[in-house]
């Protein structure tokens, strides 16, 4: 099952967590799993703001569930593959792809002929497991 939603330079990174709210609602995750909606979202808004910000470029998001990983999937037109960077306190930012790797199970970026893809994953905890709120 997947989804699929561009979301062009002017479109706000609340659009794309918005969206992405009602299809995780769906799946039943905002009842049985809202701490992990809450990763999957904060991630959205990370990958997102990354295409929009460094990137300069649209993002299409797309989220897919195969039963095991929500993959969380955002596009942009840069080559430049995101770099984990430490925390300073002589800049902004450059700490979204430490949340990324905090949040998700696993991530990955790979280059594709126009730009890169950057996918993170995300298992919901099991039934009964106690975790997440559960």
């Amino acid at each position: 099952m997947g989804w699929a939603r561009s979301l062009p330079l002017n479109s706000g990174v609340k659009t794309a967590r918005d969206w992405a709210r009602e299809h995780l609602r769906s799946l039943g995750w905002t009842e049985r799993a809202p701490q992990t909606v809450d990763a999957v979202l904060l991630t959205i808004s990370e990958l997102v703001t990354n295409a929009h910000v460094h990137a300069h470029s649209s993002a299409q998001l797309v989220l897919t569930w195969d039963t095991r990983c929500l993959h969380v999937a955002v596009h942009d037109n840069s080559s430049h593959l995101p770099t984990r960077r430490p925390p300073s306190d002589e800049r902004l930012g450059g700490r979204g792809m430490l949340l990324v790797d905090a949040l998700a199970d696993e991530w990955q970026a790979r280059p594709c002929p126009d730009g890169k893809i950057v996918q993170a994953c995300f298992r919901p905890p099991a039934p009964g497991s106690g975790t997440d709120g559960a």
